[in-house]
């Protein structure tokens, strides 16, 4: 499938939100307002390289609401974001936050760069200018960036530095996903894949199907894939296939062998004693669960058809285009929607900021169990949406999330 044959993420966002506007009966006064962006930045950001050759790249920091709290949303170097995508992304933060009943509102930026170009050096010099870029907007109390593709804690401690460095004192809380020296929180790193986990688990449940010994194949062996997997693995269930952009495998012992494998050879494939399959063929493994985790679109009209899993979990950002989510819907698959399963990540950053603020520190037992405790009332609330307006989980999802953004709307009002 074509690039140019897919809905943008945009648009599928849109869509998604008309639809949750109109099965809310919210008014077209509520419509115009959830559709618009609250501040949309797109910023110049020069960066010399290690010859000393100056390259321009553009950067962009989308704060879509913050009606309900600060904004929150990772930053991303890739070299295929744009502005439409961004804004995209940060409006699904923003159900994102309300759907789990965070006191934020969302928001997204990134660099159109390739990350795997940059020394370390230039990586760092590129950070800190996009952080100096966008840094009037962002803030502890304003909005508090953290990690995404292309980024991680390293990033994020450049961009603590840089904010710091222009307060005139240490502001830990301006990023979430630090390294815990800098006050970032234990559990950090697996928060999204335990959420997944956790989501995967309790989609068995209201299915009948006990989830010890259940049947997950995952594509993608990243942050997401990877966490996710060992958490499946700790809560009883079998991983029988991981993926990543060279291919996938099956038949591997335990998902520890297959990161060990990884970490020697930069990815899962060719492991010695398993057999290899397409991403493709991953995705139509006859398997309980299937975990979308890598990046978008990948569950399309033409892959959607052959999904032979009883419940698909959204690790990923929207890795279901509206067309596949519609041959899934007719086939009877439970979708975990991305905005409800993936949520792992900013509850356990909401923890962090917490924490910061109060220069008092959990353990890892409080931080899972917090996480479990938050990710189990969305399941539920979820669920019995679903259940009780007779619509998707995605649908359910959405309406929760659109509703409270709504509703907060109304009770703070219009200015002047």
């Amino acid at each position: 499938m074509t690039k140019a044959s897919v809905e943008s993420p945009l648009a599928t966002a849109l869509s998604q939100l008309r639809r949750a506007v109109d099965q809310l009966q919210l008014s077209e006064n509520d419509w115009n307002t959830l559709a618009t962006p609250r501040r949309v930045l797109e910023v110049a950001v020069p960066l010399r390289r290690d010859d000393g050759r100056v390259e321009m790249y553009k950067g962009y920091r989308v704060q879509y609401s913050t009606t309900r709290g600060p904004a929150k949303g990772g930053i991303r170097f890739h070299p295929d974001i744009d502005l439409d995508e961004t804004v995209a992304l940060a409006m699904l933060m923003t159900w994102k936050c309300a759907l789990t009943n965070l006191p934020y509102g969302g928001a997204k930026g990134g660099v159109a760069v390739d990350p795997h170009t940059l020394s370390l050096t230039e990586n760092e010099r590129l950070t800190r200018r996009y952080t100096s870029e966008i840094l009037p907007i962002i803030g502890p109390e304003r909005d508090i960036p953290a990690p995404d593709v292309g980024t991680d804690e390293r990033n994020m401690a450049w961009i603590m530095d840089t904010y710091s460095v222009n307060a005139g004192f240490a502001v830990p809380g301006v990023v979430t996903g630090k390294p815990i020296v800098l006050g970032g929180s234990l559990g950090r790193n697996s928060a999204t894949g335990d959420g997944v986990a956790i989501s995967v688990r309790e989609a068995l449940r209201s299915r009948g199907i006990n989830p010890e010994g259940a049947t997950v194949a995952i594509q993608g062996f990243g942050k997401v894939g990877y966490w996710g997997a060992l958490a499946l693995e700790k809560l009883g269930m079998k991983v029988v296939a991981v993926s990543d952009v060279n291919g996938g495998i099956t038949g591997f012992k335990d998902v520890q062998s297959v990161f060990a494998h990884n970490q020697e050879h930069d990815t899962v494939a060719g492991m010695k004693g398993t057999d290899s399959l397409t991403n493709l063929e991953l995705l139509h493994l006859p398997v309980d669960v299937l975990v979308p985790a890598a990046l978008s679109d990948a569950i399309t009209e033409s892959s959607a058809p052959g999904i032979k899993a009883k419940i698909v979990v959204e690790g990923a950002n929207a890795p279901t285009t509206p067309q596949g989510d519609a041959i899934l819907n007719d086939k009877g698959t439970l979708v975990v929607p991305d905005i409800l399963a993936n949520s792992g990540g900013v509850i356990v950053s909401y923890f962090e900021w917490v924490q910061d603020k109060q220069n008092y520190f959990w353990s890892a037992d409080e931080v899972r169990e917090n996480l479990n405790q938050i990710m189990m009332r969305a399941i539920a609330e979820v669920a019995e949406t679903s259940t009780s307006k007779k619509v998707t989980w995605r649908e359910a999802a959405n309406m929760i999330g659109v509703g409270r953004v709504a509703q907060a709307h109304r009770l703070r009002g219009l200015y002047p």
